[in-house]
């Protein structure tokens, strides 16, 4: 008997049964049968930007689809490491089940938090005894365990300079940060003046980056969020001046650059406008 979205069973055993027929390796897709972790790991990651960029375009429909393609991923993931005898989806969902409950005692126990603050502190302590439980005398646990290697290197920036800050290495005030990014401008101006080597000037160039991460975290943005708003606000502003170009008859290989930046300062006004501002 279906129910009424047409499934035989309840939607989230649906795609496992799928999932299962997909990789059965006589009936199942050729494909997916010969997929690992490894491979399958540049679709997950394709996955969660097209859901930040469903989030951005705030396009519920395309949301909710996204979402779907990122829980394949997941259910692909555990689908391999069950064929492995390692873990199962239900494993997979038992275990964030208790690790939100554990992380969470003022909400599902009797704890209560003097403020949010508090509970920030909380939240960390927690997962720090977690990463501690974790480790091993062969492996200690190192003082950023936790934060993954592969992250994007502006957000793992961000992360690893909250978590210095935790004890105590940290700036007080967000503005005393600014002379720090002069002083790595100024090493990345002498590097250059005295023909240093190409990987000398990119370590000057990721401190003067590291500096405004440290900057946006103290006060309170999301670095990785914000770069990417602003190249999307870029892409936006570049496309405008493309067709304000070719209103003239005027391609972008064709513009000056005078041109382009007259151009860009109109779509810059146009958007100060229809935003309000």
């Amino acid at each position: 008997m279906q129910g009424k979205n047409g499934l035989s069973h309840p939607p989230i055993q649906e795609l496992l049964n799928i999932m299962m027929r997909l990789r059965d390796p006589k009936q199942g897709c050729p494909w997916d049968i010969k997929q690992t972790w490894q491979t399958i790991l540049p679709h997950t990651l394709e996955e969660v930007y097209e859901v930040a960029d469903a989030v951005d375009r705030q396009d519920a429909p395309a949301l909710c689809d996204e979402l779907g393609d990122l829980l394949f991923q997941i259910v692909f993931m555990a689908q391999i490491a069950s064929e492995q005898g390692l873990f199962d989806f239900q494993d997979v969902a038992a275990g964030i089940a208790a690790k939100m409950i554990r992380r969470h005692p003022h909400v599902f126990g009797d704890t209560v938090y003097a403020d949010e603050q508090a509970q920030k502190q909380a939240w960390e302590t927690l997962k720090q005894a977690e990463r501690d439980t974790q480790a091993t005398p062969a492996a200690p646990a190192s003082f950023f365990a936790g934060i993954p290697a592969a992250m994007p290197a502006l957000r793992r920036s961000q992360k690893i300079q909250q978590r210095a800050a935790r004890v105590g290495f940290d700036w007080d005030h967000w503005q005393h940060v600014i002379p720090k990014i002069h002083e790595e401008l100024n090493e990345v101006i002498d590097a250059v003046a005295q023909q240093e080597s190409a990987a000398r000037i990119e370590e000057e160039v990721g401190d003067v980056l590291m500096g405004a991460t440290n900057m946006a975290r103290l006060l309170g943005v999301n670095a990785e969020n914000a770069l990417r708003l602003s190249n999307q606000k870029f892409e936006r502003r570049f496309l405008r001046v493309e067709a304000l170009l070719a209103a003239e008859g005027i391609s972008l290989e064709q513009a000056s650059l005078e041109q382009m930046e007259n151009a860009w300062s109109i779509a810059k006004q146009e958007e100060k406008a229809t935003n309000g501002s």
